[in-house]
C-alpha cells in the first residue's frame, strides 16, 4: 500500500519484469521504467538521493548490456545479437537513448547511427518498412506493419525532441494522416492518438480521441481499451492499448478538469492489472503503462493530505498511516486469516493505492490454452556413472493467428540432475530455437514462434549426479511472450523410478 501509484514500482526498479532476460528488448525493457520514475520523482521535487543513485546504477548498467544487440556495422539492433537490425527495437533504443542522456552518458554517435539507419528506412511517402520480426502480432490486425511502425517511429522521434517541421518528422506525420479515418485496428489508432499528441495537432488528436472514446469497454469506473476482434480484455496489448489512449488525453497543452477524470477511469483499470512487483505481464505494455502512469501521477500529484487506511476481517486487522513523509514508501503486511472476507475504510484527505497481492502453486489448465506441451522421459537407468535421463517435449499452438508471437519454454530439472552441455548446443541450433540458457536448474529456451497446427519436437539429455531419496518430480511450462496467459505446463518424472518400484 502507498500514497503514490508508482510507489510499488519505486521498490522493484529491477524486479518489474518476472521473465527470463535474454534477449534485446528485455534488456531495454527492464532499462526504460528507469526513467519514466527518475522524470516523475524530478518534476514533482520528490527525488531522493538514494533513489537516484539506485536507479541510474541500473541505466549504467542497462545501457553497456544493451550495446550487446547492436549491429556494429549499420547502428541497427537486433533482438538476439544477430540477423537483420529490427526497426521495432531500433526505435525503442533510439526514445530510451535518448532520454537516459539526461541521467547518465550516452554516446551522441550511437543515437545518432541508429537515427540515420531508422531514417534510410524511410519511404518516398513517408512510411517506415518494417524490419525484423514484428515483436506481438497481435499489434496487426487487419493493418500492415507499415503503418504501426510508422506511427512508432515517428513518435520515437517526437519524444526526441525533434521538430515537427524536420523533413523526416513531417513527412512521416503525412503518412499517417492518410489512416487517421481507419479505426479497424484498435492498437494503431491509440498508438496515432498519441503520435498526433505529440505532434501538437489537436484537431487530429481530437478526431482519434473521439473515435477510440466510442469503442472503449466502460465496467463502472474502470475504462480500457482491447484489440478489435480480440477476446482477451487483459492482455499485454490491452494494457498497451489502453496506456497509450492515457496518454493521448494528458499530452496536451491544457489537460482540462474533464481530461483528468477520463484518465482518472483508465488509471483504475490500468492499476488492477499490475502485478505484484508494479510491473505487468510482458516487456512493451510495461514500459508503456507506466510512461502513461508516470505523467499522470505528475499531473494530479500533491504535497498536501494524509490519510489513514484500515483493513481488516473478522481475525485480522491493520492500520497503515500514509502521509507527506512517507509518501514513496509502499508498505505491505500479511494477511493472517485466508481464505476469509477483509473490508478497507479510509479516512483522510488523500488518495492511497490500495493492492492485494495472492501467491499460489496451481497447474496450468491446459484445456483452456492454445499453447499446450507433452512430454515423455526415457533414458538409460543402470548407468555406472549416474543415470541419463532424456526429456522429449513437443510443443503445440492450436489458435486462431496463423503463428504464436515469441514462445518461452522453462524446463526445471529434477532434482540431483544437470543438462549435458552437448544436449544443450543440439537444442540452440534446432528449429525455431533463437536462445537457449542454463542457469539455477532451469534450461530456458526462447522460440521464434510456432505454427499453427504444426507440433514442434524437441530432446534435452540430462545426467544424474547426486542421488536423491524419495524424488518428486519437475515441471516444464510454455507460454506466449507476449501474452503470458497463453500457455502450459507439465509435470515429467524419473521413469526409472517406476521401473525399479522405487
Amino acid at each position: 500500500m502507498a500514497r503514490d501509484i508508482l510507489g510499488r514500482a519505486l521498490q522493484n526498479l529491477h524486479g518489474l519484469l518476472q521473465m527470463p532476460y535474454g534477449c534485446g528488448e528485455q534488456n531495454i525493457a527492464v532499462l526504460s521504467p528507469n526513467i519514466y520514475i527518475l522524470q516523475y520523482l524530478e518534476n514533482t521535487e520528490q527525488l531522493t538521493s538514494e533513489i537516484r543513485e539506485k536507479a541510474i546504477g541500473y541505466l549504467k548498467n542497462g545501457y553497456q548490456r544493451q550495446l550487446n544487440y547492436e549491429n556494429s556495422e549499420d547502428g541497427s539492433y537486433t533482438t538476439f545479437s544477430h540477423g537483420e537490425g529490427n526497426t521495432w527495437l531500433t526505435a525503442f533504443v533510439l526514445r530510451t537513448f535518448g532520454k537516459a542522456q539526461r541521467y547518465i552518458f550516452i554516446e551522441l554517435e550511437k543515437i545518432e547511427r541508429s537515427k540515420r539507419w531508422l531514417m534510410h528506412h524511410q519511404q518516398t511517402d513517408g512510411c517506415y518498412k518494417s524490419k525484423g520480426k514484428l515483436f506481438n502480432n497481435r499489434m496487426k490486425g487487419g493493418v500492415s506493419d507499415s503503418v504501426t511502425i510508422s506511427a512508432y517511429i515517428t513518435a520515437s522521434l517526437l519524444e526526441l525532441n525533434m521538430s515537427v517541421t524536420d523533413p523526416v518528422v513531417s513527412k512521416g506525420l503525412l503518412c499517417l494522416k492518410r489512416y487517421v479515418g481507419d479505426i479497424s485496428n484498435t492498437y494503431t489508432t491509440a498508438l496515432l492518438a498519441y503520435t498526433f499528441s505529440l505532434a501538437g495537432d489537436s484537431l487530429t488528436r481530437d478526431h482519434l480521441l473521439k473515435k477510440i472514446m466510442d469503442i472503449g469497454i466502460s465496467e463502472g469506473s474502470q475504462l480500457h481499451w482491447t484489440q478489435m476482434g480480440s477476446s482477451d480484455d487483459s492482455g499485454s496489448l490491452a494494457v498497451e492499448i489502453s496506456s497509450y489512449v492515457l496518454l493521448a488525453v494528458l499530452t496536451t497543452d491544457s489537460v482540462t478538469t474533464a481530461d483528468l477524470g477520463y484518465a482518472n477511469r483508465i488509471v483504475s483499470w490500468l492499476v488492477k492489472q499490475q502485478n505484484a512487483y508494479g510491473g505487468f505481464s510482458s516487456t512493451q505494455d510495461t514500459v508503456v503503462a507506466l510512461q502513461a502512469l508516470s505523467l499522470y501521477a505528475t499531473k494530479v500529484f500533491s504535497s498536501d493530505g494524509s490519510s489513514t487506511v484500515t483493513v481488516q476481517s473478522a481475525g485480522d486487522s491493520h492500520s497503515f498511516d500514509v502521509n507527506l513523509d512517507n509518501k514513496l514508501l509502499y508498505q505491505e503486511k500479511k494477511l493472517n486469516n485466508v481464505p476469509g472476507k477483509y473490508s478497507i475504510e479510509v479516512k483522510g484527505s488523500t488518495c492511497v493505492s490500495v493492492q492485494i497481492s495472492l501467491f499460489y502453486n496451481i497447474l496450468s489448465p491446459i484445456e483452456r490454452s492454445t499453447l499446450s506441451i507433452y512430454t515423455k522421459t526415457e533414458g538409460v537407468c543402470d548407468d555406472s556413472n549416474g543415470q541419463i535421463l532424456d526429456i522429449r517435449f513437443s510443443i503445440v499452438y492450436t489458435g486462431s493467428q496463423p503463428t504464436t508471437n515469441m514462445v518461452i519454454v522453462d524446463i526445471k530439472l529434477l532434482s540431483g540432475f544437470i543438462a549435458d552441455p552437448y544436449s544443450i548446443d543440439s537444442l540452440k541450433s534446432a528449429a525455431l530455437v533463437n536462445r537457449v540458457e542454463s542457469k539455477n536448474d532451469h534450461v530456458i529456451m526462447y522460440l521464434q514462434e510456432v505454427q499453427q497446427n504444426f507440433p514442434v519436437l524437441y530432446r534435452l539429455r540430462t545426467k544424474q549426479i547426486l542421488s536423491v531419496e524419495n524424488l518428486k518430480p519437475a515441471v516444464i511450462k510454455v507460454y506466449d511472450y507476449y501474452q503470458t496467459s497463453d500457455g502450459s505446463e507439465r509435470k515429467y518424472f524419473n521413469h526409472c523410478l517406476k521401473n525399479t518400484g522405487r
